[in-house]
């Protein structure tokens, strides 16, 4: 198959997840606002568009050459996709979380003074780190243990009480997406300055990883779990 502008990155991904990194590259959102076809992306960007499908198409034709192992998550239970969720995505964000707070409270300290964007991108993640948490603890007490009962027990009105939670997790993950992309823009694009210290260097690249895990968590919630409910 070839990807046309008239497919949303949101299913690209789903059927190609290393799609990814060329949306990433070109600031295309796969997560959020993954649900547009791409040619709306490429006019209110104002890119090249056939140049992006034609190295989107270049680079799947080489991946389906290979011996790689998709999972077909379509084809997963909702409590297998919430399993996956709960260890691949939440138990990484609780450890890091706290851990790369301190590298951002290390490098605003010591180099704030001459690095100002240091005081916004502080600010910034810790107003991120919180919201996260609660994220996770929301979906974690609450909206995973329906999923759960509804699947062993499909009553409309846990449905219901699904798509209701559902819609408010979406409104939040647009926000922790804005931040994300807002974080991007104030650490030039995690790249560090060329003088910088090796905890300077860590963070960015942290960040960086930080980002593409959440969007790769709010993908797969947004875009294969609340779609199926």
């Amino acid at each position: 198959m070839n990807f046309t502008d008239e497919h949303t990155p949101a299913n690209i991904v789903k059927v190609f997840p290393k799609a990814s990194d060329l949306f990433k590259e070109n600031k295309i959102d796969f997560c959020c606002g993954g649900n547009r076809p791409l040619n709306e992306s490429f006019e209110e960007k104002e890119l090249d568009g056939d140049r992006i499908l034609e190295k989107l198409n270049a680079a799947f034709e080489q991946w389906n050459k290979q011996d790689h192992h998709l999972i077909d998550w379509d084809g997963k239970s909702l409590s297998e996709l919430v399993d996956h969720i709960r260890h691949t995505h939440h138990a990484y964000l609780m450890e890091e979380l706290p851990a790369l707070g301190q590298f951002v409270t290390k490098i605003y300290s010591k180099h704030g003074e001459n690095h100002p964007h240091l005081k916004g991108l502080y600010h910034l993640y810790n107003v991120f780190r919180i919201e996260m948490e609660e994220h996770t603890i929301k979906e974690e007490n609450e909206v995973f243990p329906l999923i759960n009962q509804y699947e062993a027990n499909p009553k409309k009105t846990l449905l219901e009480q699904i798509r209701v939670a559902n819609g408010e997790l979406e409104e939040e993950h647009n926000a922790v997406g804005d931040m994300l992309k807002e974080m991007r823009a104030i650490a030039t694009e995690f790249v560090p300055p060329a003088n910088a210290c090796g905890s300077y260097r860590i963070t960015y690249r942290r960040l960086a990883e930080l980002e593409e895990n959440t969007f790769q968590h709010i993908h797969l919630e947004n875009n294969v779990l609340f779609t199926r409910l």
